[in-house]
């Protein structure tokens, strides 16, 4: 049986690449013209491709992108960007989402994106920011402003390291698992072995994409970066937006699987949100006593009610703290003690039940 691996090592020692194998019968008539038209454009516009390189055919075109070979049948790369199904000729070559609840099985709703690979990234980045990232408000004066968990700008970059270091030999469809305060992105690919952690792929280095025909088509496009300049871009959008936590990255065997964790404005903009909590409330209390009146109250929401012990483990205060806080909190109509001496004990009051 002819295997994957066997193909692979054949194509390396002929100094080629899995998506560089061109398709028999497969030319420049078979692709999707929308598709070719979005290249062109997202080119165009980034200086990639000048107006008279845009103007030829798309036989040509495909010349001039080394994705055709001397009797113009296009490579595996060309027709995962431009084909209109590549899953015709690549099982799992598309993109699927869902959205989670309290586990990893409570799946709530989900969505694939089919088609050319060049008109698969903006769909789902539209996707995932209009339907599930739930953008939390804040306001900067008088300015109202939209929070969301993770820098969009991080996350296509995200994606697009996806795509273009994915094997797609595998069969397997890109999985992005998107929670209330943290996603998981996953792909059936490989790295280099310099560069199977955090730290090393986070630090300066080449660029050695899975599939470097296909990643030279994101790049004329504009859409991506050379010489791994990529995970600069995600540093500095996660820096940008509430430094917002780096993503981290485990590479195995089993893939590349990228941890994206919400930033800490989010998250409390998510819990006020999720308590009742709004500004007009939390202004009664200090900076620095927001942020634990808030674990408090969720440590309610979960509990039912809780005595001064129980909140100092969960916020880590001490007990000076914790009491002078929960008698505030108490007094202003936040919750309701009940019991004396050391069985008191706080729920919510009425009004946030």
């Amino acid at each position: 049986m002819f295997s994957v691996s066997l193909e692979r090592a054949l194509l390396k020692s002929q100094g080629r690449t899995w998506d560089g194998v061109p398709l028999p019968k497969l030319t420049a008539a078979d692709l999707k013209p929308d598709a070719i038209a979005l290249f062109k454009q997202k080119a165009l516009a980034r200086g990639r491709l000048t107006s008279d390189d845009a103007a030829v055919s798309n036989e040509i075109m495909m010349e001039n992108l080394h994705l055709a070979d001397e009797d113009g049948y296009l490579t595996r790369a060309a027709m995962l960007a431009f084909y209109r199904d590549p899953e015709r000729w690549v099982t799992g070559a598309y993109i699927k989402i869902g959205f989670f609840g309290d586990s990893d099985s409570d799946l709530q709703y989900q969505d694939e994106i089919h088609g050319p690979l060049i008109e698969q990234i903006d769909r789902t980045i539209d996707l995932v920011y209009t339907k599930y990232m739930k953008a939390r408000i804040t306001y900067e004066g008088i300015q109202r402003v939209e929070v969301f968990m993770f820098p969009r700008d991080a996350f296509r970059e995200i994606l697009l390291n996806a795509v273009v270091h994915k094997d797609y030999a595998s069969c397997n469809p890109i999985q992005i698992s998107i929670y209330e305060g943290h996603m998981y992105i996953w792909n059936d690919g490989q790295m280099p072995e310099n560069l199977r952690t955090t730290e090393s792929l986070f630090a300066k280095h080449s660029s050695k994409p899975f599939n470097p025909k296909l990643a030279h088509v994101f790049f004329i496009s504009g859409m991506i970066e050379a010489w791994g300049r990529g995970f600069d871009k995600i540093k500095a959008a996660c820096d940008a937006l509430y430094h917002t936590p780096v993503p981290e990255y485990d590479i195995t065997a089993d893939g590349i699987m990228v941890y994206c964790q919400a930033n800490e404005l989010y998250l409390r903009l998510t819990a006020e949100y999720r308590l009742g909590l709004d500004e007009s409330i939390l202004s009664r209390f200090r900076d620095d006593e927001q942020k634990t009146v808030i674990q408090i109250m969720e440590l309610i929401s979960k509990a039912g009610s809780i005595n001064n012990a129980e909140a100092r483990a969960a916020t880590g205060k001490s007990k000076p703290t914790v009491t002078r806080l929960l008698a505030k909190m108490r007094d202003q109509g936040l919750v309701i003690s009940e019991g004396a001496g050391p069985a008191i004990r706080y729920r919510k009051s009425d009004q946030f039940s």
